[in-house]
C-alpha cells in the first residue's frame, strides 16, 4: 500500500497530468487536421476525377496499409534528409495527421456512398450543381451516419499517442516512464494510473459523440 501511495503522490500525478496535456494537445490538432484534409481526400476519391481520384486512392490505399509506427519513424528521422527537421511533437502531430487523413478519408468516401444516389440526381433536377448538391444535400447526411466511426477513429488516434513515446514526445506514457525509470515498484501503479487516465479521456469522448449522434438524428 505504501508503494501506491508513494507512486501516486501528488508531485507524480501532476507530473502525469502535463503528460495528459501534451498528448490532448497533439490529439486535438491532429484530429482537426486529420478531420479536414481527410473530408478532402474522401471527396476527391468520391468525386472519380480522372487521374487526380486514381492517385490520392493510391497514396490513401498505401498510408493505410503502413503501421503509424513507420511513419512516425519516416517524419522524425526521415524528413531531416529532405531539409525539414520537427522537432518530437510536430512530428507526431505530422504523422497522425497524415496517417488518420487515410483512414478518416475512407470513412467520408463509405459515408458518401450510403446515401441514396437518388439525392443527388433530385438536387441536380432542381439547379444544383454537383459541388452544390454535394456540400448541401449529400455530406449533411453523410456525416450524420459517419458519427459513430469518425469518433471510433479519434479515440483510437488519442491512444495511438502513445507511440510517440518512441521518439521522447512527453507525452502520457512517457512521463509515466520516467516515474517507474526510478522506482521499479511503481510499473503496476503508473500502468494503472495509465489505464484509468486514457478511460477517461475516451470515454468522455465516446459519451459525447452518442450524445451529438443521437441529437443530430
Amino acid at each position: 500500500m505504501q508503494t501506491w501511495l508513494n507512486a501516486l503522490s501528488w508531485i507524480n500525478i501532476r507530473f502525469l497530468l502535463k503528460g495528459l496535456g501534451i498528448t490532448l494537445y497533439i490529439s486535438v490538432i491532429a484530429i482537426i487536421l486529420s478531420f479536414v484534409l481527410g473530408s478532402i481526400l474522401g471527396i476527391i476519391r468520391y468525386a472519380k476525377i480522372k487521374y487526380v481520384s486514381a492517385v490520392v486512392g493510391f497514396i490513401i490505399d498505401l498510408v493505410r496499409n503502413l503501421p503509424l509506427l513507420l511513419i512516425i519513424f519516416f517524419t522524425y528521422f526521415g524528413l531531416p534528409n529532405f531539409g525539414f527537421r520537427p522537432d518530437a511533437i510536430l512530428a507526431a502531430i505530422i504523422a497522425m495527421t497524415v496517417f488518420e487523413s487515410s483512414m478518416i478519408a475512407e470513412i467520408v468516401r463509405s459515408g458518401i456512398q450510403s446515401v441514396p444516389l437518388g439525392q443527388i440526381e433530385g438536387a441536380r433536377s432542381n439547379g444544383l450543381t454537383y459541388v452544390q448538391a454535394l456540400w448541401h444535400i449529400v455530406l449533411p447526411q453523410a456525416y450524420r451516419h459517419m458519427i459513430p466511426t469518425l469518433i471510433g477513429q479519434f479515440v483510437s488516434l488519442i491512444k495511438d499517442t502513445s507511440l510517440a513515446t518512441i521518439i521522447v514526445v512527453p507525452e502520457l506514457l512517457q512521463h509515466a516512464q520516467v516515474i517507474y525509470g526510478q522506482n521499479a515498484n511503481y510499473i503496476l501503479p503508473m500502468f494503472a494510473a495509465l489505464a484509468l487516465l486514457y478511460f477517461i479521456v475516451c470515454f468522455t469522448i465516446s459519451m459525447a459523440g452518442s450524445y451529438l449522434g443521437r441529437h443530430m438524428a
